[in-house]
């Protein structure tokens, strides 16, 4: 890999400020032949802080968790806005990535959860936004298959979707998953899924599978 190249912001205003914040930025970045370029602009979107996304696993009874929610930048394209997903949220002040991640289970789908293992992070789309998300599996215990979830202050109402591993495995290859932060989550989870149980039914070896 090359080494980092140098980028000089011109100005950057505020296009917009609400939850979200879009800048207008005038930059000029360093070309590959050393050279600086001429001024130019991009608006971004700034997500401000990280976001975080938990693929729920059940080893005992070899269940994955989802949730089903309504999502706007969806409606928009014209097509079917509930999309069944990750736990996910955005990270709040003074939290670390794991905490966010604990606290959005159990908001999200009522799990608290025993184990935490990172599977990848990454931005979200670097040419526009500087969203920065983390997916992680959870181990938990299912809870209630079609239970509602949510915080009702934040305008959530969120439906808890419990299948067999497979089930869910089989929407991925069936192109049902329509979020990069799942179809990123449940590729590696069809890879690792069989090693995963194993390891974390020894790690909870206490507890019979029913």
């Amino acid at each position: 890999m090359s080494e980092p190249k140098k980028v000089q912001l011109i100005s950057r205003e505020a296009l917009f400020q609400g939850y979200f914040r879009v800048d207008r930025l005038h930059v000029r970045a360093e070309r590959f032949d050393g050279s600086l370029s001429e001024p130019f602009t991009r608006e971004v979107f700034d997500a401000g802080r990280y976001a975080v996304g938990v693929l729920l696993f059940d080893p005992q009874h070899d269940k994955v968790i989802l949730v089903e929610q309504f999502r706007p930048g969806i409606m928009v394209k014209d097509d079917d806005p509930w999309v069944i997903e990750l736990v996910a949220g955005i990270g709040e002040s003074g939290e670390s990535r794991e905490e966010t991640a604990r606290r959005e289970c159990f908001e999200e789908a009522g799990c608290t959860v025993a184990e935490l293992h990172k599977i990848i992070a990454y931005y979200v789309g670097p040419g526009c936004t500087s969203q920065h998300f983390t997916i992680y599996v959870g181990r938990t215990t299912a809870p209630e298959d079609g239970i509602v979830r949510g915080v009702p202050e934040e305008g959530e109402d969120i439906r808890v979707h419990v299948m067999e591993a497979a089930q869910a495995i089989s929407l991925l290859y069936a192109g049902k998953l329509r979020d990069a932060a799942t179809i990123i989550a449940m590729q590696w989870f069809a890879l690792h899924h069989t090693e995963l149980r194993s390891r974390w039914l020894v790690s909870d070896a206490s507890t019979p599978i029913i």
